[in-house]
């Protein structure tokens, strides 16, 4: 027999724990090569982690719902085959399907590695005097806090792209090589962004209630939503759009689509119509630094999964490169692989700009919280047929079935003006209601 030991994997640069949240295989069961094994939560995605070998699961290390840090064994499995042995850990969910394979590649995760020196800062329970969105963004990996010493850059003011503006290694280099100037703290600007620790009061649960403790994807979800309340001035258009010529389309179009194995939702054609628009409205694509704004180079666009567990965003990366059907599939690909903890870290990185589609329950029109640290976000309503007014061409009106549905846009009033929020929605909006069919 040789024992084969699995190890809590790296899921990418930034991540330096992990929570094991599920055990998918028990105590003396025989698991394949490949076979998921567990299931794991980090502050940027969940994953089903597959077994590294065939063999059985004979020690588990660390119990549901512990947090350990990266390459802390987890398990052993044991295995006749001594040349399993010497496979490695995998680090990564199994790769996505061929059909998933045209969509926009993503990076491949980092390979695991020894654990660093540097202490894991930020654990469950240590909270210190730092507020919970300040541990986010300083819980940085040891290459990137030594970056930042070595530059003497305060990490937390420089605008991070990894989950809840946490600052990754391109992040902190990209800043230096711009030779922007030293950030000024928050806490030392002239008007702070409220702080303090991210409280959830507690409530007296009455006799026959259930208590469940937060996921840690629900935990994250809940202080992120308090953090970017805190940090933006939220405000929230609301536009109608008449989805009638986009209909049509899609019934013109929609078996062509199947058949190259994408669904063509009404989704894939507002993430075009936003794509294409972002450009022409830079501001909407942007982000705050202390008292600069931050003009995004690229057009990625989050497009909010609710899971049963809890609310991710993947993110379609360059997306105003990319024709209707190519950002049809990507938002199939990555819809399905968040339903199926298949993402990979990178995927849910990066983002500019982020849709939501409550619409998709029945919802009317909905006011989103941003996602920081963007500045808009955009909500779609119920799409479904209403009686609408409309003129005919001898300028006489009547009363038509349309396929109509709201969209909303919550901003940051801190840089983006009604004015600006309602012409990007307004181009939105004539697009939809005139989608050129060059653009199928």
């Amino acid at each position: 027999m040789a024992r084969v030991d699995v190890v809590m994997p790296q899921m990418g640069e930034s991540i330096a724990e992990g929570t094991l949240s599920k055990w998918l295989k028990q105590l003396g069961d025989e698991v394949k090569r490949d076979e998921p094994l567990f299931e794991i939560s980090t502050d940027k995605v969940d994953a089903e982690i597959p077994s590294p070998t065939a063999g059985v699961l004979t020690e588990i290390k660390v119990q549901e719902g512990q947090t350990v840090p990266v390459q802390t064994l987890v398990a052993v499995i044991e295995t006749a085959q001594s040349a399993a042995a010497t496979a490695p850990p995998s680090s990564a969910p199994a790769q996505p399907s061929k059909a998933a394979a045209a969509a926009p590649t993503p990076r491949p995760p980092d390979r695991p590695r020894p654990p660093s020196t540097a202490p894991v800062e930020g654990k469950s329970g240590d909270g210190g005097g730092e507020t919970a969105e300040e541990r986010l963004r300083r819980r940085s990996t040891p290459l990137v806090r030594k970056i930042a010493a070595d530059h003497r850059v305060d990490i937390a003011a420089i605008p991070g792209t990894g989950f809840a503006g946490r600052v990754t290694k391109q992040d902190i280099l990209g800043f230096i090589e711009r030779g922007a100037p030293a950030p000024v703290p928050v806490s030392r600007l002239a008007s702070p962004v409220p702080s303090g620790p991210v409280e959830h009061p507690a409530v007296e649960p009455w006799s026959g209630d259930r208590v469940e403790p937060f996921s840690k994807i629900r935990k994250i979800t809940a202080d992120h939503m308090i953090m970017s309340r805190r940090t933006s001035a939220h405000v929230t258009s609301f536009f109608e759009v008449d989805y009638t010529r986009v209909a049509e389309l899609r019934r013109k179009h929609k078996a062509s689509y199947a058949e190259r194995g994408v669904n063509l939702t009404y989704l894939a054609f507002i993430a075009k119509a936003c794509a294409e628009n972002l450009r022409r409205h830079p501001v909407v694509n942007a982000a705050v630094s202390g008292d600069t704004i931050i003009y995004r180079g690229d057009v990625n666009i989050g497009i909010a999964v609710a899971l049963e567990w809890g609310l991710i965003v993947p993110v379609v990366k360059h997306a105003d490169e990319l024709s209707l059907i190519g950002i049809a599939r990507a938002i199939n690909d990555l819809g399905e692989r968040a339903r199926t903890k298949k993402l990979l870290p990178d995927e849910i990185q990066r983002g500019t700009f982020t849709i939501t589609n409550p619409g998709v329950f029945g919802s009317y029109a909905g006011a989103p919280i941003i996602n920081q640290p963007q500045v808009a976000i955009l909500g779609v309503g119920t799409i479904e047929k209403r009686p609408k007014v409309v003129t005919l061409p001898d300028g006489t009106d009547t009363i038509a079935i349309r396929t109509l549905g709201m969209v909303s846009m919550s901003y940051d009033h801190r840089i983006v003006d009604g004015a600006d929020a309602d012409r990007f929605l307004a181009d939105v909006k004539r697009m939809l209601e005139d989608f050129p069919e060059g653009a199928i």
